[in-house]
């Protein structure tokens, strides 16, 4: 179950030149061509424990576009062991891209009201679950739990044994927080760590509170997440966001996905031109995959994104 550290990529435009910053990409999105970026690192010791314990499923929770449930189902394909997805809202068919794929991997889908999805974490919720598909491993939605915690701890082991001195700044977008706080608790305070909300509201920061706790983490004080990057919410965009995808693509040769980790590299760059970074700052931004997303997003919005 062991993949190679992912590479870190140096970044070079004439803003970064102008502002005298350096920005560094950690290529996550390469780990593995269907449980990649922070999915596969989540998933890495919860598929150990999986193993360890008598239980043959493991039963997931996500949205219809979700790269989690795509990174679940992938794994079970993998590593032959069956998969059950609780799909928040209705059945739309034909089924997209990523719920076909589930399927393809072998996924259960199952799809419930947005209101009983909100009881998804209730042991009575789960006990019913139980009755309908045996005894499993259940993940959280995101994946983000202690152990999917420990994984993303490695973002920053690799680093140091890649780097000669930590950079400056490590960069991450948040959707769950799972990543962000294994960043935090591996660093102990050592480079600060900016997060880049792909949802509206300020929720998130609780959120890593909370999974810090969890994983029994001193609370640092070196972090703190931009929510005015996520263009009106999950899954929302704005043309001046597409551009830049299609931009930095065309520059870089590195896809970037609409939903994170576009939304973070435009803030970054915009956070630049704003004069945010002092200059001479190393910043090291992690491409945390979720590249599946590219084809649904296209599917539903016409071909914006350049594939």
């Amino acid at each position: 179950m062991k993949i190679n550290s992912s590479p870190i990529q140096e970044i070079s435009s004439s803003l970064l030149q102008a502002k005298d910053i350096r920005l560094l990409l950690k290529r996550d999105d390469l780990l593995h061509s269907k449980i990649s970026g922070n999915k596969w690192r989540k998933l890495k010791f919860n598929l150990l424990k999986f193993k360890e314990l008598d239980v043959e499923k493991i039963l997931t929770f996500g949205g219809a576009f979700s790269n989690h449930i795509e990174a679940t189902a992938a794994a079970g394909k993998a590593y032959n062991f069956p998969t059950v997805g609780i799909i928040r809202g209705e059945k739309i068919e034909p089924l997209n891209l990523t719920l076909t794929f589930a399927e393809s991997c072998g996924m259960r889908l199952k799809f419930i009201s947005r209101t009983e999805y909100r009881e998804k974490n209730k042991p009575d919720f789960l006990e019913k679950l139980k009755k309908e598909f045996g005894d499993f491993y259940a993940l959280p939605e995101g994946g983000s739990n202690a152990l999917a915690i420990k994984g993303c701890r490695e973002i920053i082991t690799e680093t140091e044994e890649q780097l000669e001195i930590l950079p400056d700044y490590f960069c991450v977008c948040c959707g769950t927080g799972g990543t962000m706080a294994g960043m935090i608790a591996e660093l102990e305070g050592r480079a600060k760590v900016l997060g880049f909300s792909a949802l509206k509201g300020d929720f998130l920061t609780q959120e890593v509170v909370q999974l810090l706790q969890q994983s029994e983490s001193p609370l640092y004080e070196n972090w703190q997440i931009n929510t005015d990057y996520h263009c009106g919410g999950y899954a929302k965009w704005k043309p001046e966001l597409i551009e830049f995808i299609n931009d930095f693509k065309r520059k870089n040769k590195i896809p970037l996905d609409p939903i994170y980790t576009g939304k973070m590299l435009c803030g970054i760059y915009d956070l630049i031109e704003k004069k945010y970074f002092e200059k001479g700052t190393t910043i090291l931004a992690v491409h945390t995959g979720g590249l599946q997303g590219i084809a649904g997003f296209n599917a539903r919005f016409g071909q914006l994104i350049d594939v």
